[in-house]
């Protein structure tokens, strides 16, 4: 990819085509005080943050469909029309929290190098360890800029070794490079190894290169559930069972990364490269829950990404909304149960973006 290409035209909550709700999901009851904008339609109360719902429509480097800059204010608009309970939690959200929808990212940046600085400066405030940030893209390109921000949070400490990247996808996302590009979306995990993960679990993959599988297979911080055995009609349920027992083991701060097209191609076909015989949703929800009940380890971060606008049906963004509201209540029993705490000062909901260069300086 040229390093001046521009950014894709990204539509957002206010030139997106809205749909009625009541077309949406007819079983839902909108409430008389629902915001539109806001995550869930959910009102802002006082300047105190829990968790902050964080838009990315970042679109740069994909390969194949596009969309995903149009993802994170669509996803917003299905969330509308998901039903508040949670099963798990037992209660409706907002379940006592404070959830803020915080201004989406502004996409300023004349080159990839930029933008992706903008984004770590963007997301950097919000790693202080007061509040619970949830990412919404955006192509999986985020991940790296997110993983420099979440280097600040208190229970990271500056050392990304301590951090560990649970990721849901298709694709392992391990290149080297794309098209000549190696902060591609296709090397968004690769790229946070690099910069000193210590440890990356892999669940769903069932697209991926050789040199990705000779990596996988060599490279000890780096652990995979292909979707070949997790999806087996044999043996499936012998390794997602597996699956779930080596969440339960993870210890220490944790980020979990969604890429929608982790799941099966039918649930989410609007995503820029759905793939056949991915998970279901129920698998899907079973590894956020265990992901945020290990009892060692503490989710200071989720992000869901690669979301597009589906135009025939919101099937895709529905069910990217419905997914990320399920982090959102899981962490909101994961603080009930005292697996989640906050650290530091409370600073409120309005903060300042971080200057910062590394990207620049590493493409120059």
């Amino acid at each position: 990819m040229p390093p001046d290409r521009q950014p894709n035209k990204r539509l957002t909550l206010n030139n997106i085509k809205q749909q009625p709700q009541e077309h949406l999901c007819k079983g839902k009851v909108v409430s008389e005080d629902y915001v539109e904008g806001n995550f869930l339609g959910l009102p802002e109360q006082g300047e105190n943050v829990d968790i902050v719902v964080l838009q990315l429509p970042y679109e740069l480097t994909t390969s194949y469909g596009q969309g995903t800059a149009q993802g994170p204010a669509a996803c917003v608009i299905a969330s509308g029309q998901v039903e508040l309970f949670d099963e798990a939690l037992g209660q409706d959200l907002p379940a006592g929290a404070k959830i803020y929808t915080a201004p989406e990212w502004d996409g300023e940046g004349k080159n990839l190098g930029e933008q992706l600085d903008n984004i770590r400066g963007y997301l950097q405030p919000w790693y202080s360890g007061d509040c619970f940030p949830l990412a919404l893209g955006g192509e999986h390109g985020i991940l790296p800029p997110l993983v420099l921000a979440a280097q600040h949070h208190p229970l990271v400490d500056g050392d990304l070794k301590r951090l560990t990247v649970v990721q849901i996808d298709a694709h392992a996302d391990l290149r080297e490079e794309l098209n000549g590009e190696a902060y591609s979306h296709a090397c968004a995990a690769g790229r946070s190894l690099d910069l000193g993960i210590g440890r990356l679990l892999q669940v769903g993959i069932r697209a991926y290169s050789k040199q990705e599988s000779e990596l996988i297979h060599s490279d000890e911080r780096i652990t995979t559930f292909f979707a070949r055995d997790t999806q087996s009609p044999t043996h499936g349920e012998e390794a997602w069972n597996q699956w779930l027992e080596t969440l339960q083991t993870l210890s220490g701060p944790i980020h979990l990364t969604l890429d929608i097209d982790g799941l099966d191609g039918s649930l989410v076909p609007a995503t820029g490269t759905p793939v056949p015989g991915g998970l279901s949703f129920w698998q899907v929800i079973e590894t956020i829950e265990a992901v945020f009940a290990a009892p060692k380890a503490t989710v200071i971060s989720a992000d869901v990404n690669e979301i597009v606008a589906q135009e025939d049906t919101p099937l895709t963004q529905f069910t990217a909304a419905m997914l990320a509201t399920k982090i959102i209540a899981a962490h909101l029993k994961a603080r009930k149960e005292g697996f989640w705490s906050p650290h530091g000062q409370v600073l409120g909901k309005n903060r300042k973006p971080k200057e910062t260069d590394f990207f620049r300086q590493q493409m120059n």
